[in-house]
């Protein structure tokens, strides 16, 4: 017997044997139509009378993108066509290479997955990564060719692709489309005979792991698992095997996509469990449950951690939301194991955290939800990424933010890292996607041809150039038809140098940034000229200034608003006039020397927009 935790009415759910029950993720290059497809599965399963639009993606800013944040899970039953009730458990996972992290961990919640290929544009970048990440984990994959309703669009172009991409026969690949429900019961059935059922030991030591968590202020922690050896009802002792930590099982349940509360989590389930649980390092994704009483030998192996990559400032405007941040920050990471965080001051913000991401869209998306579901007014840093510097000293250290860089005479090598950057395109733009990319300081490795007239390039590029518009710089170098995948690999030693920014004389650390010595005078001649742009005019001169150690390499002023102090003079001697203005002058130098120039949000992002005509 089932409950819905929010009806609290009784809601029936078959049981069926373990053999029946089938765990399975979808995955694709982003826009590729996981979603909707999703969406399609509910609706002939019956989850719900008639689907929406992505049913599954909760957050608003899930539907306001368009794009998929976070994984989800849910509950279907499927009578197939040899007369047996299955259980699906589906997990749809996000597509932008940010989110990656999460397609990492659904991977390890599931035995098969369902890779998706949009029919008009192929194979791509997160396509290639993400079937790679599949065979890793082992899985049984059924590639779909989806969107077929498309208008005068033949399937040929995508199916040979795939097959000569990954080596799947066309009679392999299932044809959907996931607006009009066509070939969605040909994929239920494929799955039912192709992916297998866990393989999993229900009188075992109770083994669950922690895929994903939420906060709820009402019942502390939702902790997102997947069952994979015996199992948990209300009522059970449980312990978190990397701390220890106990608690008692207060709920249990299964999403349909709705929560429902169920009697018990068996093996090869998939589900959520409510202990009491409050803090929020006792939940974390990855960790491994078993019982207090009765003792798992070892936790279950872990999956990919999230490294984050790219790093900013997240400051309160203001200084009392302090405390509210950090408990916003405490929240959020509960459902989002990619971010870190750590406090830091600034002379310029105040109190705030130095947070980690994965890319810009992470960073984005963290600031917009801490704004929207947490009543704060941030000022986000420009973000920079994680050097090495070794010192003079022979001390190795490692900086995230440019305002704690060491003074130039102490150090003895800056290393930066480095990424290895596949872009998939068609022949005919490759000029175009070398240019972008030797232009960000990129090393040219070897171009592969996989299929008909794509091609797959691969450079070496520094992080720091390419999480700011090198992804942009593709699309429009290339007319949309570019993607990007890229992995982590090792440090390289450059000739890298602070740029720091004043105002006024005084040093804005906040708006300091490391970049190449080639192009540090170009970039703070251009920052400096776009603040000058974003900085409101004040009742004085305000002076705009990029230095590099004690060289100043531009310098432009705004000019202060001036009031017409001698309007009421008509006519009369003119030294009266002089004697106005003079002391107009004196006033504005008084008022320099104290005033504060405020600079607002747009122009701590602004270095972000800079192109290299600027």
């Amino acid at each position: 017997m089932a409950t819905d935790s929010k009806t609290g009415q009784q809601a029936t759910e078959p049981r069926v044997p373990q053999q029946n029950v089938r765990n399975f993720c979808i995955v694709a290059h982003i826009d590729h139509g996981k979603s909707t497809l999703a969406d399609r599965l509910l609706e002939v399963c019956g989850n719900v009378e008639h689907a929406g639009e992505q049913m599954l993606d909760t957050m608003d800013l899930e539907r306001e993108r368009g794009i998929t944040i976070k994984s989800s899970a849910v509950r279907l039953f499927y009578e197939a066509d040899d007369g047996e009730l299955y259980q699906l458990n589906l997990i749809d996972t996000p597509g932008h290479v940010d989110f990656s992290y999460e397609v990492s961990r659904s991977l390890k919640a599931c035995e098969g997955a369902v890779v998706l290929v949009d029919v008009s544009q192929g194979v791509e970048a997160q396509t290639v990564a993400n079937i790679y990440l599949a065979l890793d984990a082992e899985l049984e994959i059924i590639p779909v060719v989806n969107k077929i309703d498309i208008p005068n669009i033949e399937p040929e172009m995508a199916l040979r692709e795939i097959e000569e991409a990954f080596g799947y026969h066309r009679d392999e690949v299932v044809l959907t489309s996931g607006k009009s429900g066509e070939g969605v019961h040909e994929l239920l059935e494929a799955i039912v005979k192709r992916v297998p059922p866990p393989d999993e030991d229900a009188d075992a030591p109770l083994r669950a792991m922690i895929f994903d968590s939420e906060f709820n202020v009402h019942q502390g922690v939702i902790a997102y698992l997947r069952v994979f050896e015996g199992s948990i009802r209300p009522g059970d002792e449980i312990m978190m095997m990397s701390s220890g930590k106990r608690f008692e099982v207060s709920r249990v349940g299964v999403f349909t996509p709705a929560m429902i509360d169920t009697d018990e989590l068996r093996a090869g389930d998939v589900g959520y469990i409510t202990a009491g649980i409050k803090g929020v390092t006792d939940s974390r994704v990855g960790d491994t449950i078993t019982s207090a009483k009765n003792r798992a030998k070892e936790p279950l192996p872990g999956y990919r951690e999230a490294q984050p990559m790219v790093f900013c400032g997240l400051y309160p405007v203001d200084n009392v939301d302090f405390e509210a941040l950090k408990d916003a920050l405490d929240r959020l990471s509960l459902n989002d194991a990619a971010l870190t965080y750590d406090r830091e001051t600034s002379a310029a913000l105040g109190f705030g955290f130095r947070c980690g991401f994965l890319g810009l869209l992470h960073m984005e998306i963290v600031q917009e939800r801490l704004e929207r579901e947490y009543d704060l007014d941030l000022v986000a840093t420009a973000p920079s990424v994680i050097y090495r510097i070794l010192l003079t000293s022979g001390e190795m250290i490692e900086v995230d933010n440019p305002a704690q860089f060491p003074q130039r005479e102490l150090i003895e090598v800056i290393e930066e890292p480095m990424v290895q950057a596949t872009v998939m395109c068609p022949q005919k733009y490759v000029g175009q996607v070398m240019l972008v990319s030797e232009e960000r300081r990129g090393v040219y490795l070897r171009q592969e041809y996989i299929w008909g007239d794509r091609l797959t390039l691969h450079y070496r590029l520094p992080l720091a150039e390419i999480v700011v518009d090198y992804f942009d710089a593709l699309k429009s170098a290339t007319r949309g038809y570019a993607t990007l995948d890229y992995e982590m690999d090792g440090y390289s030693a450059e000739k890298l140098v602070k740029v720091e920014l004043l105002i006024n004389g005084d040093p804005v650390d906040a708006l300091a940034i490391i970049c190449h010595q080639d192009n540090a005078e170009a970039r703070g001649r251009r920052i400096a000229k776009r603040l000058k742009e974003e900085i409101p005019r004040q009742l004085f001169e305000v002076r705009i200034q990029a230095s590099i150690g004690s060289r100043i390499v531009a310098s432009t002023r705004i000019a202060p608003l001036r009031r017409n102090v001698t309007e009421k003079c008509y006519g009369g001697d003119i030294t009266r006039k002089r004697k106005l203005l003079e002391r107009q002058k004196e006033g504005k130098r008084r008022m320099k020397a104290v005033g504060n120039v405020e600079v607002p949000q747009e122009a701590f992002m602004s270095i972000l927009r800079l192109s290299d005509d600027d």
